[in-house]
């Protein structure tokens, strides 16, 4: 594996019985990068961040981790990793601060007391509180502290934000920024596109056990429909805009007014619209979640593989 990946993914398969959960999963991921997964529950996401630690073995395929192999040095990799898993258990007799002194022995003299009680304090948890009476999203902030308490050179989250309000998420979400800052790869599972268009430098979107696509999240609303209103100063006759490349739908408001619907680039629209006496032009641009629905939604014999 090449020094520049963190994590590099090939052509990795896993079945429970017979329900097939990763079907082929290719992947890298660069050191140092914030890079979002993406997809729906049952996508595959949590799976492949389980056969990154060798929490489970995949059926086949080749996986590499800070160029290390999950199953033969599997103590090496994972005493350089901060891990959250999406199913989080804690023992709900210790106290808050007790679960996190609990697992800062098991990882030797690397973990900071000053530092747990920093981030302890950035979120907002009662290290004194037993973590039986802690609500869902004050388990999950342990587990955030827990995950990060070791400056690890790698952070694998899995749906990190779950259960936290918006405050506790931009908090969160500047954690993981500082962490990056500090040379940290983080490597982060969600389903909420606008945390991933927050965070991510790249996400990769996972569909049937599958990656489908790989790219930046800016450039995923470029994919979505745009709906463009255009006001003209006389009475027009439009067709000559239905077969505008780009062009999907069309729709007469009156006389003056055309409503049209485009994928794409607009540059072929705005020059046919240049031969037309136009008073206005207001384009709306479509929500990253319409973006990820107009791409996901794509038959999968046109999605990359």
């Amino acid at each position: 594996m090449s020094n520049t990946l963190a994590i590099a993914i090939h052509d990795l398969h896993k079945r429970y019985g017979r329900m097939p959960a990763l079907g082929g999963v290719d992947l890298e991921v660069s050191r140092g990068e914030l890079f979002g997964f993406l997809g729906p529950n049952g996508a595959g996401k949590t799976t492949t961040i389980r056969c990154l630690l060798d929490l489970i073995r995949p059926d086949a395929g080749e996986i590499r981790v800070l160029g290390l192999d999950p199953h033969a040095q599997g103590l090496e990799l994972r005493s350089q990793t901060g891990y959250l898993p999406g199913e989080l258990n804690l023992d709900p007799a210790l106290r808050a601060g007790a679960m996190l002194r609990y697992l800062a022995h098991l990882r030797g003299s690397r973990v900071d007391w000053g530092h747990v009680q920093a981030l302890a304090s950035r979120l907002e948890i009662d290290l004194h509180t037993p973590i039986k009476n802690l609500s869902k999203g004050n388990k999950q902030k342990v587990g955030i502290v827990q995950a990060l308490m070791a400056r690890p050179t790698l952070l694998l989250l899995d749906e990190p934000t779950a259960g936290l309000d918006p405050l506790m998420q931009q908090r969160v979400y500047s954690l993981l920024r500082s962490a990056q800052a500090e040379g940290a790869t983080v490597f982060f599972s969600s389903h909420i596109i606008s945390e991933v268009e927050l965070l991510a430098d790249r996400v990769a979107m996972i569909r049937d056990g599958r990656i489908v696509d790989l790219l930046e999240p800016r450039s995923l609303a470029e994919r979505a429909i745009r709906r463009v209103l255009v006001v003209f100063a006389t009475a027009i006759n439009s067709e000559s805009l239905h077969d505008v490349p780009g062009v999907t739908r069309t729709e007469q408001l009156d006389q003056r007014r055309l409503k049209l619907h485009i994928q794409g680039d607009m540059d072929a629209l705005v020059k046919a619209l240049a031969l037309f006496p136009v008073e206005s032009l207001e384009v709306e641009r479509p929500s990253l979640e319409e973006a990820f629905l107009a791409s996901y939604s794509r038959p999968s014999q046109e999605v990359a593989q």
